[in-house]
């Protein structure tokens, strides 16, 4: 049985695993979930992911996962997007929280309310463009002095954050103000697996 995503392709929570799953060489078949009608809030969706929230994967075994950085996880285990060490991989989840309790809730609803639901006008942005440049910076301060996030190599860390972040612009973000960023986001590029997601 190959491993199915039940995902949607314009979300950065569901393009991490696609990437995850690319450069594992990990067979998969994709089922597109429209968020938008209502797709995950189904019967059959929901005896899945209780949660009601994409991506979900299939495992061989016909076990369901849920949550985007743990699927990564299960998938990246026993293979070099995990650091050799302890503190690394430590460290690489210390980003990996950051992304889903900082980065994610600013950055990835920002281009939500703009792209899927096309509010630029909604009151909600202006907060959510001050803390989503807040995080931005914290990316910069971290990425001026290193090529990767953690171990000088690619990462999960890297992959959760690459999702949202080279689609910030979406969100109303300027990645001009971030060279650190940029250049961060232009090395994931030339790795093998990693992609761009594509538009809504």
């Amino acid at each position: 049985m190959t491993t199915v995503v039940y995902g949607t392709s314009a979300s950065g929570n569901c393009h991490k695993v696609r990437m995850v799953l690319d450069i594992t060489g990990t067979p998969y078949a994709w089922r597109e979930v429209d968020i938008l009608q209502a797709g995950t809030r189904s019967p059959e969706f929901l005896r899945l992911n209780p949660n009601g929230k994409v991506p979900v994967v299939v495992l061989d075994d016909g076990t369901a996962l849920a949550e985007s950085n743990a699927i990564l996880w299960y998938f990246g285990e026993g293979t070099r997007l995990l650091p050799d060490d302890r503190l690394g991989r430590a460290q690489m989840l210390q980003w990996m929280f950051f992304e889903q309790y900082t980065h994610e809730p600013a950055i990835a609803v920002a281009r939500f309310i703009r792209v899927f639901l096309n509010k630029a006008d909604d009151p909600r942005l202006p907060d959510l463009l001050a803390r989503g440049t807040r995080a931005l910076g914290v990316m910069e301060q971290h990425l001026a002095t290193r090529d990767y996030f953690v171990g000088g190599r690619l990462s999960l860390a890297d992959l959760a954050l690459f999702a949202y972040t080279h689609r910030a612009g979406e969100g109303g973000f300027d990645l001009d103000a971030f060279p650190a960023v940029r250049a961060w986001l232009a090395r994931c590029r030339t790795q093998p697996g990693v992609s761009e997601m594509p538009p809504r």
